[in-house]
Parts: structure tokens; C-alpha cells; sequence
């Protein structure tokens, strides 16, 4: 048994060998993050698969874990919220996987039968959590996890990129959906070379939208099909001279207080502002109720 850290796990590609593995958590805290040998495989109910872990990479809901979250289950405890595997084993009730299945894993919990998981809120679970926080995720060699949380995807998909998908497209996709982009309206993107940035930039586009994408970096109108690319330098002017003084429609935001402001400034008449996350750069703000309410702003 060895200690080790978040950091030498990042999409880690899992190696066969004889030896079973496990990165498990003690108590709250990096010092109580180890390394386990030789465990026992997870056993997996009527409507559950044992997958094989190819790729597990490390999101910012996995260092939270590690260091302060609370409700951690169970203790000890295996974190990990992005997984990624091949199926060995499925339940007696299982119709719709096999074994030798390539697959990602949904990390959200839910019931499926609540109000909110009827009305396709299952983030918002009133009997929910996520894998890798309420349950043991998937730093180990082996995970079970609900048929219904795990899906097939193409062969030709690497390890790491799928691993990552879960989490990376239906955030931001989540939250663009919320704001109800339309067909040619605007949307300003801060932090658009992120992670879910770049995915932000390509469902935007997918949506018929014009995307600006405040960032220094000119691959995101290359790469990923940005229609304009704006500095951190003047942003509110920059946006005001592409949309002809009419502002976004829609500001995404998921960076915090350092951008809160120019990110609601940037908001037209009837606009939608949008966020999830933390905010990676703090997440007080202060609001200017007025301004909400004579734009509009939802």
C-alpha cells in the first residue's frame, strides 16, 4: 500500500496485470489518499454491469471529494467521477449491454421516478448523488454501475476523450438548453478554450447560434468553428461593435467573479445569463437588481 496523488492519475489508462487496484480514501484530506492492492472485485445487482476501468480522469469534483466535500459514501472510499471501461459482466436483467461493450459511465445518481428526474431534471434527483462522491467511483480497476448510467460508444473514441465526454458535453449542453439559444441569436462564451468551453463553441454552433468566444486563443474560431474571437481586453466594447449595440442573447459564464462583470454587461434586452460550476474564479458577485430588472435579464 502507497501514498500518491490526483495529479498521477489524470486519465490514467488502466495497464493489465495480475493485481487488482483501488485509489482509496481514508478520512478527508490528500494524506489520506493510498493506493490498495489485491481487492476484492465490486459484486453487481440484477440491473448493474462490472466494468473493466481503461480510463479514469480526474474533475475538479474528485479533488473536492478528496479534500472537504461532505456526504462522502461510503468510508473508506474510492473517488473518481469520469470513467470509462469495457463491460465483463452484466446483471440477470440487463437487456440493452453485453459483455465486451465499450462504454462511459453518466456519473449522476437518480431514481428516475421523482418529480424532478419525470420532468428530465435527474441532475437535480431529490434521491440523487453522484458516483465517485455517494458511491465509490471509478479510481480502481473494476466498477459497477447502473445499466441505466452507462453507454455505449464507437471503437474508434480514445480512452481518455470518453472518459472526459460525460462530464465535458452535457454541462455545457445542459445550460445552453436552459437559456433556450435560438436559431441566429448571440451567444458570448467566457471561457471558451476550456474544457467545456470548446464543447459550448460547437453546440452553440450546432444550434444555429453566432458564437463569440472570449479568448486569447485563435484555434477556438479554427478548430471548433467560433464566429468571432474577443481578448479579455475591452470585452464589453468588442461585443457591442459585432452585434450592432444590441448585446448576446446569451452570456455563458462558468469562470466566476473575476469575468461576472463584463459577463453581465454583455447581456442585451431579454438576454439569458447562464453558469454552472463553482467558478473557478470565486463565486460571490454582487448584482445590480436594476439592471436585471430593466433589461430584462433572465
Amino acid at each position: 500500500m502507497g501514498k500518491t496523488n490526483l495529479s498521477s492519475l489524470i486519465l490514467c489508462e488502466k495497464t493489465s496485470n495480475n493485481t487488482r487496484e483501488q485509489l482509496f480514501l481514508r478520512g478527508k484530506g490528500l494524506e489520506y489518499l493510498n493506493i490498495k492492492e489485491d481487492v476484492e472485485q465490486p459484486t453487481i445487482r440484477d440491473h448493474d454491469v462490472l466494468i473493466k476501468v481503461k480510463s479514469a480522469g480526474v474533475n475538479p469534483i474528485d479533488y473536492i471529494t478528496v479534500s472537504n466535500i461532505p456526504g462522502i459514501k461510503p468510508l473508506p472510499h474510492i473517488p473518481g467521477a469520469e470513467v470509462t471501461g469495457i463491460i465483463e459482466k452484466v446483471g440477470n436483467h440487463v437487456a440493452d449491454l453485453k459483455e465486451g461493450d465499450k462504454v462511459v459511465v453518466h456519473n449522476r445518481i437518480f431514481d428516475g421516478t421523482c418529480d424532478m428526474c419525470l420532468n428530465g431534471y435527474e441532475m437535480l434527483c431529490r434521491n440523487g448523488g453522484i458516483i465517485g462522491v455517494n458511491t465509490n467511483g471509478g479510481f480502481a480497476d473494476y466498477i459497477a454501475a447502473s445499466e441505466k448510467n452507462v453507454f455505449t460508444i464507437p471503437d474508434d473514441v480514445q480512452w481518455e476523450v470518453a472518459a472526459n465526454l460525460a462530464t465535458s458535453t452535457i454541462t455545457p449542453y445542459h445550460a445552453l438548453k436552459e437559456a433556450s439559444l435560438k436559431l441566429n441569436e448571440c451567444l458570448a462564451i467566457f471561457g471558451a478554450s476550456g474544457n467545456t468551453g470548446t464543447m459550448a463553441v460547437q453546440f452553440g454552433k450546432k444550434m444555429g447560434a453566432r458564437v463569440i468566444a472570449v479568448s486569447k486563443d485563435s484555434w477556438i474560431k479554427t478548430g471548433f468553428g467560433a464566429d468571432y474571437i474577443i481578448s479579455d481586453y475591452d470585452i464589453v466594447d468588442q461585443v457591442q461593435d459585432i452585434t450592432q449595440d444590441k448585446m448576446a442573447d446569451v452570456v455563458l459564464n462558468s469562470l466566476g467573479v473575476n469575468t461576472w462583470e463584463n459577463s453581465f454587461s454583455c447581456v442585451g434586452l431579454n438576454g439569458r445569463w447562464v453558469t454552472f460550476g463553482g467558478g473557478l474564479t470565486g463565486a460571490e458577485v454582487k448584482l445590480n437588481v436594476q439592471s436585471l430588472y430593466s433589461k430584462q435579464i433572465k
